[in-house]
């Protein structure tokens, strides 16, 4: 047992100062169903954790003319139930029902969700395999292991390791946007530029130390209700994806107008597929553009020893994606 300090703050403002207070390498702790895992491996060793699970001011769900809003404590089982997310945004809800069995979604955040570690055995696996996130400088070895699970798109020498999560993947299609506070006030991120390629393979995402995620906002649009977020992986329940996508589209007379596509499960990131998207607007929702989008989304993988079947799984993924969200954009 290492010891460390326990805060449990009454706002979001006490939240702040806490934060700050505790000094570095403190943890935000909300659901915990991420930093209890990485605390009894041994591989997060904070000093201190600030409870933020209780705070009301987090937990709000609304959902607007212009937008829908999601605090950042909210449970991921609450919003992917919820009528608006359900109804009007089945990629979202999707995301989140296919991310984690029921009791982790009854506990785990939107918020933290969004910051779960990235996912590789080597980065789990202990001191005795060199890990650039884990102990900078001293090596990549799944760049020589077995890579069948790392990513293909985003990757450097220093790193190859997967985003894992769902959620970030459907809010990245729907070009969200994280409302932080820290101590120097608050700050709009888009959902694009939150993560990061592993140029430093410690940092994954923008944040600064001290900033906590307040909200999660989603423009509305009619290409909400044509979308879906298809996930492909080794089980059918409770897997990370090997390969997956989150397509949103809306389509007149056959014809593609507006058109969304993230990539999950194959990227150092949320990867959104910019270049597809374009060649699918205003051209005929066809089987053969669908594959086309696919292809042109995996143009720039780099696969490695054991991984490069996912190239083709993730083209069609991509395809059967952009299929299913151009039926329900057509109902």
């Amino acid at each position: 047992m290492r010891p460390f300090a326990y805060y449990a703050p009454d706002s979001v403002s006490s939240a702040i100062d806490a934060l700050r207070d505790a000094g570095p390498g403190t943890k935000v702790l909300a659901g915990g169903t991420t930093l209890y895992d990485l605390m009894k491996l041994g591989i997060e060793t904070p000093p201190a954790v600030v409870d933020v699970h209780r705070l009301p001011e987090l937990a709000a769900i609304e959902a607007g003319d212009r937008e829908l809003v999601f605090g950042a404590g909210a449970r991921m089982a609450d919003v992917a139930g919820h009528p608006a997310v359900r109804d009007g945004y089945p990629a979202l809800a999707e995301s989140l029902w296919r991310a984690a069995s029921q009791q982790l979604r009854n506990m785990a955040t939107v918020g933290g969700n969004l910051l779960q570690r990235t996912r590789c055995g080597y980065f789990r696996g202990g001191p005795e395999f060199p890990c650039n996130k884990r102990e900078p400088g001293s090596g990549c070895a799944a760049r020589e292991g077995h890579d069948r699970t790392h990513a293909l798109l985003g990757t450097r020498d220093s790193c190859i390791a997967t985003y894992p999560g769902d959620w970030a993947i459907a809010l990245l299609a729907f070009d969200a946007v994280v409302d932080v506070a820290g101590p120097d006030g608050e700050r709009t991120i888009p959902l694009g530029e939150l993560h990061v390629e592993p140029e430093d393979p410690a940092r994954e995402h923008v944040l600064d130390a001290g900033e906590l995620i307040l909200r999660i906002r989603v423009p509305v649009t009619p290409a909400g209700r044509g979308s879906t977020y298809l996930k492909i992986r080794d089980r059918e329940s409770y897997a990370f994806a090997l390969a997956s996508a989150a397509v949103a589209l809306t389509v007149e007379d056959g014809v593609v107008g507006d058109c969304r596509i993230a990539l999950g499960g194959v990227a150092t990131r949320p990867w959104r597929a910019a270049e597809a998207e374009r060649v699918l607007r205003g051209a005929p929702l066809t089987a053969g553009n669908a594959r086309r989008a696919g292809e042109i989304a995996f143009a720039g993988a780099r696969p490695g020893t054991h991984n490069g079947f996912r190239v083709e799984l993730g083209i069609r993924t991509v395809a059967d994606a952009v299929r299913v969200a151009g039926e329900r954009a057509t109902r």
